[in-house]
């Protein structure tokens, strides 16, 4: 028996000590009753209590806390049921308030919240909530900090997590989206487009500016050429100084190149030749004596002579041939024989050594 009750000291001593002592953790508070009576707060903490008088009636977590509310049916201004999910950030300041002004505060809060939501919700149409969540959000806060102020409770956010709208509003909305979505790449296409075209007209009208002015500067360099060589020939003819037996000449040799010529129809050999070109160079002679050039002594008067013999030769071989070819052609074409050839221009005459009567026309085919 003394055993017994020796163990029963202990253990009522024990059980004495453990109850005068409390440990509070940080960020909690408890709040202590003495004989259902509140009595004080515990800070975090060693604290001493009064054995079997003194009880803990809560503990208070002082930390923010988050909780997300399941999703509620809000009905908006044009009839349209949506679902909304909110997220409540929230704090307590005042754990005896929070103890003894409210019981379950945290469901109060909830059901604060649903509320509150409906009215600002049924208040917007369905367009303005879904555009509106930073205003439905300030409104939400200011309400409940209001509210739960004189719970002890701090409201410091609320969020809209979600806003779903019914599925066929949804579809409604996606096909409005598209639409949309179609008309603004119709929109940026065709200002694409336009852009394209205003470039590559604008392309166009440098390129044909540059070539135009390209093809001007080209004339303008050929016409200095031109005029540069002109001018080169003049003046080496003018340093020269040639007779009249040189033009007379050069007159000879290009003599075949006329009855050559494709787009010559008719020309004329006059009978006397030599009158011709004692005419033309008397014409290049008095020419020459009008701009003071005379012609130089040391040229080889047989020289040229015989030269001039020549291209005589060739020009009435040339005339022969091209009037035999004529009148082959004109029998062919009638069925008559051929006209007896035309006399030939010997080449004496040409250099008026002779006398040669008689004009020949020649037709060229």
């Amino acid at each position: 028996m003394v055993l017994i009750l020796v163990i029963a000291i202990v253990v009522l001593v024990v059980t004495t000590l453990v109850k005068s002592f409390r440990i509070v953790p940080q960020q909690r508070m408890d709040v202590i009753e003495r004989l259902g009576k509140y009595q004080r707060t515990l800070s975090p903490g060693l604290n001493l209590l009064v054995p079997f008088v003194d009880s803990v009636r809560t503990k208070v977590d002082m930390r923010e806390q988050v909780v997300s509310f399941p999703p509620q049916p809000v009905i908006t201004s044009d009839n349209l049921v949506v679902s909304i999910d909110t997220v409540l950030y929230f704090k307590v300041v005042d754990p005896v308030r929070a103890t003894y002004e409210i019981s379950h505060f945290l469901q109060a809060i909830e059901q604060l919240t649903v509320t509150t939501l409906r009215n600002v919700i049924g208040s917007l149409d369905l367009e303005r909530a879904l555009t509106s969540r930073e205003e439905i959000n300030r409104h939400l806060s200011g309400v409940l900090d209001e509210t739960t102020g004189r719970w002890g409770i701090k409201v410091t956010r609320v969020e809209i997590k979600a806003i779903e709208p019914p599925p066929s509003i949804r579809d409604s909305m996606e096909k409005q989206m598209r639409a949309e979505r179609d008309r603004r790449a119709a929109i940026l296409n065709a200002e694409g487009h336009k852009q394209a075209q205003i470039l590559t007209a604008e392309g166009e009208k440098q390129a044909a500016v540059l070539r135009a002015d390209g093809d001007r500067q080209a004339r303008i360099l050929q016409a200095e050429g031109q005029a540069k060589a002109i001018r080169t020939v003049f003046d080496a003819i003018h340093q020269a100084n040639p007779s009249q037996k040189v033009l007379a000449y050069q007159y000879l040799q290009s003599l075949p190149q006329i009855a050559n010529g494709t787009a010559n129809k008719v020309w004329i050999l006059p009978t006397e030749l030599t009158k011709a070109l004692e005419g033309l160079g008397g014409a290049l002679g008095g020419l020459a004596n009008m701009v003071g050039d005379e012609p130089r002594q040391e040229v080889d008067a047989s020289a040229v002579e015989r030269e001039a013999a020549a291209a005589a030769e060739a020009a009435a071989a040339e005339a022969r041939r091209v009037d035999e070819a004529v009148r082959e052609a004109e029998a062919e074409a009638s069925g008559r024989p051929g006209l007896p050839a035309p006399d030939v221009i010997p080449p004496t005459a040409a250099l008026g050594s002779a006398d040669y009567d008689g004009v020949q026309h020649i037709e060229k085919h």
